[in-house]
């Protein structure tokens, strides 16, 4: 691969920041687009920080005109499902028409290759074991919504105007940089793994929320992959548009599903650490089950997924979330 710029949305947040390092690995640079709401400064460090916000037709002119952009990899999203059960209109503000100002502004440039973060909330309540890239896509919550918005949007942009697109489904992005310079750091922390480690590092209680879905254990099964296969899958993508395809929709899964209490229990066996939960109500929006078929991605990217083991995904984030609780403590 040349060395080109590859504008990052949302390249200061959790799964952003380590696409960004992977991209580095991969002699590409990295330009973080980002309005640092939920991202970090700290957490640009393989390329320039562009400040600005999708909304801001302007912010994305700037940061176009000042690069010479190759490729877009969109990931800045608002992401909390319960959250957009409740105000669904800062989702469409943001993941719909700031993403449509970004493909527009991407038209505009002449770019060709735009790889999309999307989402198994696309598919909704599914009652296949395995959800393939044809699942019927029938999203139960705002967020999932929005996501298919966009999917639909950029087919419908790439047949207008020739651009090459990948949209890769994500399932429960976990786990984090094993060198420990980037990782998971969200207020409120919604995702499972953070909340659950960083409960047990605090002595609380943790919560989990539901324990009457129709599964084995009455628990949510989830699909864990690690976010450094998940980063690893973006530039796979980037190779793929540029050598091989125009289109590819893929899941990025590991291909196992894992209730809430067997991720419980795995977590106390791994830290023999001691960790009190109770059950609480559902949260909006949540399906029962969702567990990736991954077979496009293993067979046309040729994913591994060989960071997304339950152990490592568990002990990455738990050393990750030792380091922040350190840091918060004042501990060195």
């Amino acid at each position: 691969m040349t060395n080109k710029f590859v504008l990052v949305t949302g390249g200061a947040g959790y799964v952003g920041s380590h696409v960004c390092k992977e991209l580095a690995r991969n002699n590409l640079t990295p330009v973080t687009f980002d309005n640092l709401s939920t991202g970090y400064a700290e957490f640009v460090k393989w390329g320039p920080l562009h400040i600005g916000d999708l909304r801001s037709k302007s912010d994305l002119k700037a940061v176009f005109e000042q690069y010479k952009i190759e490729s877009v990899i969109h990931l800045a999203a608002k992401a909390y499902v319960s959250e957009s059960v409740q105000n669904p209109g800062i989702y469409y503000d943001n993941n719909v028409l700031g993403s449509l100002n970004l493909i527009e502004e991407f038209v505009r440039n002449g770019c060709r290759m735009f790889v999309f973060s999307s989402s198994c909330a696309t598919y909704g309540q599914v009652n296949e074991s395995l959800i393939t890239e044809s699942t019927p896509q029938s999203p139960i919550n705002p967020y999932g919504h929005t996501k298919l918005v966009i999917e639909r949007a950029l087919m419908d942009y790439a047949d207008a105007h020739g651009f090459r697109v990948a949209i890769l489904r994500y399932f429960n992005a976990s786990g984090d940089d094993v060198e420990l310079e980037i990782g998971e750091r969200h207020s409120p922390e919604t995702h499972l793994i953070s909340a659950m480690i960083r409960a047990s590092l605090k002595g609380d209680k943790f919560v989990i929320n539901g324990n009457d879905y129709q599964t084995p254990d009455g628990t949510a099964v989830r699909d864990y992959v690690h976010v450094t296969d998940l980063s690893i899958a973006h530039i796979k993508a980037l190779d793929y548009l540029r050598t091989n395809g125009k289109r590819l929709v893929c899941n990025l899964g590991s291909g196992s599903g894992y209730s809430i209490l067997e991720i419980v229990s795995a977590f106390k066996e791994l830290n023999c650490s001691k960790l009190e939960f109770e059950f609480g109500p559902r949260r909006a929006g949540d399906p029962a089950r969702l567990v990736a078929s991954n077979t496009i991605s293993v067979e046309t990217l040729k994913l591994e997924y060989s960071s997304s083991t339950i152990e490592n995904i568990l002990s990455s984030a738990f050393a990750w979330h030792s380091k922040e609780s350190l840091k918060a403590d004042n501990i060195e």
